[in-house]
């Protein structure tokens, strides 16, 4: 069984909540790191001051024959920045040891994450539910949560019977998704 948890600097608010703290011209970017160097990225850039997100998930580990539950990364390889892109700050963010590339054509054509995905993704994290890696997907029905903690997030359904579904949240850019177990009576098609 794993858990949901995340790094990221500041605290977290809804997206559609008023008192948020605006960013003029901020957008989320991801950025590719090397194996295992997602903490390190977001360590240097936030000492840095800029606003990274590392969503993570508990997963059973098994080291010298003891089995823990140890974080890892939702997306391996992978954190968002929100940040407003200009050709000083693309160049410190590059600055970065481990980070392999913000993903993009190049600094005046970043690619950029949807603040959609973004919000759906810590909207799985605070709901507690467990989740798990999940190969990406581009068809199947796309359906909308209809109430409880994860009330108007959407998602692809790839597996259901009369009480349970697989609800797959994806990132397009990454081609990464993540997949939780959510309770068919509570989906309708979006």
């Amino acid at each position: 069984m794993s858990g949901t948890r995340s790094t990221l600097e500041e605290p977290r608010w809804a997206a559609d909540d008023p008192v948020r703290p605006q960013i003029t011209g901020a957008r989320w970017y991801a950025l590719w790191t090397r194996s295992h160097c997602e903490q390190l990225v977001h360590d240097q850039l936030a000492a840095r001051g800029f606003r990274l997100f590392i969503p993570k998930i508990d997963v059973w580990s098994r080291r010298a024959g003891q089995r823990r539950l140890i974080q890892t990364p939702m997306f391996p390889g992978y954190l968002f920045l929100h940040h407003a892109l200009d050709k000083h700050s693309d160049t410190e963010v590059r600055k970065a040891r481990g980070l392999m590339a913000i993903l993009g054509e190049s600094w005046t054509c970043r690619a950029v994450v949807p603040d959609e995905d973004i919000a759906a993704i810590q909207r799985l994290l605070h709901s507690g539910l467990p989740a798990r890696p999940h190969p990406y997907l581009r068809e199947g029905q796309r359906v909308r949560i209809t109430r409880g903690p994860m009330a108007d997030v959407e998602g692809i359904l790839v597996r259901s019977n009369s009480r349970k579904g697989l609800l797959v949240i994806s990132v397009a850019l990454l081609r990464r998704s993540v997949a939780v177990e959510v309770d068919c009576t509570m989906v309708t098609a979006a």
